[in-house]
């Protein structure tokens, strides 16, 4: 099973929450609202697509890169953690 699938519906509910905003951004756009208002609608989509990448690639990183049952204190366990916590950072 890709460990997509396996995440399935945490995704899709976080592009279903994405697709409801670029709707509202659409609807906004549309009637004409106030720029600084029609900028911060794009800023929260612009925030939920980094979240949906941030998922995928986390998960893509606890799939590939952690090999299951190794220990707590191992350095590829460390490294692949530390990567994801810079990932999410750099992200959000």
């Amino acid at each position: 099973m890709s460990h997509v699938a396996a995440e399935k519906q945490k995704l899709l509910n976080r592009l279903k929450r994405l697709r409801g905003q670029i709707d509202a951004l659409e609807r906004a756009v549309d009637a004409d609202v106030e720029c600084a208002r029609v900028l911060q609608q794009a800023t929260a989509c612009r925030g939920a697509l980094e979240g949906f990448i941030v998922e995928v690639i986390e998960d893509h990183i606890r799939e590939h890169m952690i090999e299951p049952g190794l220990p707590v204190n191992d350095p590829k366990l460390l490294a692949a953690e530390d990567l994801v916590a810079i990932i999410k950072a750099y992200m959000r």
